[in-house]
């Protein structure tokens, strides 16, 4: 299963800046909560990290 988190970060991407705004099942539902609250703006940028959950691996 994956999921994408949502994140408002300053223009250089620093994780330090970062602002948490959700967690959802699909990308193109992140995409709409960041337009539906403005967080695309010139001075900042919106990041969306996928991340896969169950996964088990071997190394």
């Amino acid at each position: 299963m994956k999921l994408f988190i949502l994140f408002q970060t300053d223009k250089w991407e620093s994780k330090t800046s970062r602002i948490f705004f959700g967690v959802f099942d699909s990308r193109v539902k992140a995409i709409d909560i960041a337009k539906y609250y403005g967080l695309y703006c010139p001075c900042s940028k919106v990041v969306i990290e996928e991340i896969t959950l169950n996964q088990f691996e071997e190394n």
